[in-house]
């Protein structure tokens, strides 16, 4: 059992509002009409253990949800050989919140790794619900 909350009728979003597309997904998530969690992992302290959960949920090693590529990133730890374990990636992402590659979503069981803002309107129902449809050959 984990220690995130899972529920089918809610959507919790991890982001960091220190990066554009934090900010992005942000807005999109608490625009909707869906109930909705948001966690700005640079105001909320996530535990190690929630870390975990987050990346087992995804399939991922700790090391994928961090952006390597970040100018900051390299200029702290290099370009090169990389030799962090699990609890220096921990580390990483508790420190350096900017540094989280991409938002996560967790809907019921699903977890899901959003690359951009746009990855999100898969999760946005239609404004016209109770709008019949009609078929326009009629």
């Amino acid at each position: 059992m984990g220690v995130i909350a899972k529920d089918k009728k809610q959507i919790t979003l991890y982001y960091s509002s220190k990066n554009s597309l934090g900010k992005q997904l942000n807005a999109y998530v608490e625009s909707s009409d869906k109930k909705h969690l948001t966690i700005d992992i640079s105001k909320t302290n996530v535990t190690g253990t929630q870390w975990a959960e987050l990346a087992d949920g995804l399939g991922k090693n700790l090391s994928d949800l961090v952006n390597t590529e970040h100018p900051d990133f390299k200029t702290t730890y290099g370009e090169d050989d990389i030799n962090l374990d699990d609890g220096d990636w921990l580390k990483v992402l508790d420190k350096n919140p900017s540094f989280l590659k991409n938002a996560i979503i967790i809907k019921g069981k699903e977890f899901l790794e959003l690359k951009s803002a746009s990855d999100f309107k898969q999760y946005m129902e239609p404004d016209s619900a109770g709008i019949e449809k009609t078929n326009k050959t009629d």
